[in-house]
């Protein structure tokens, strides 16, 4: 299995978000044709701020604006967000499916850090972006592991590989996606680093 073409510049946008290079994100809106100016492109995006951070996330908007914008939004994305306890639950759901067996630890591990480290992440990270419709969770993980190996976060990677899988990426699809990181700036070490946690993880 390959990535299809809007994935292909769905990772390009992420990447160039997570990277704050705005040349690289204009390139990716010239090539966007009316019909591509849809939700999942716009929920690609508004993903980044998990990797990227608001600030950068609204700049991105901001150059995309000025080169003729991201579509508008539909009556759905307006819509008021489910209920807290609803987004809890779905946050929850998804953090299991994500992290398998290692769920609990994982969370254990973060409330370790931090009382509250754990429930924002599962409520905000996972209840209210990863969960959001419009964009399936196989590509929210593929798209989630360009912006970690762009960021050499090895150990966020190995959970999100692990994620993708889970929710019914493929290998061939995870190994273009690194592939894509090195061809969109990253250096050979991100690639090396990439696809060793994808051979230890997806065999």
């Amino acid at each position: 299995m390959t990535l299809d073409a809007t994935e292909r510049r769905h990772v390009r946008l992420s990447l160039a978000v997570c990277a704050g290079d705005w040349e690289a994100l204009r390139a990716v809106r010239a090539e966007l044709a009316p019909d591509g100016l849809d939700r999942a492109l716009r929920e690609a995006l508004l993903q980044t701020h998990l990797f990227a951070g608001f600030p950068r996330l609204v700049e991105a908007w901001e150059v995309l604006a000025e080169a003729g914008g991201v579509g508008a939004p539909t009556d759905d994305e307006g819509a008021p967000e489910p209920p807290e306890a609803e987004r809890q639950r779905a946050g929850a759901a998804l953090f299991e499916t994500i992290y398998g067996d290692n769920a609990k630890p994982v969370s254990a591990r973060l409330e370790g850090f931090h009382p509250h480290l754990a429930a924002w992440i599962e409520s905000h990270a996972y209840g209210r972006v990863l969960t959001r419709p419009g964009l399936e969770p196989r590509r929210r993980e593929l798209y989630a592991c360009a912006c970690l190996a762009a960021a050499g976060q090895d150990r966020q990677l190995a959970s999100h590989v692990r994620g993708a899988l889970r929710v019914g990426a493929a290998r061939d699809e995870l190994a273009e996606v690194f592939e894509l990181v090195r061809a969109c700036g990253g250096s050979d070490e991100c690639l090396r680093r990439a696809t060793a946690v994808l051979a230890r993880f997806a065999g």
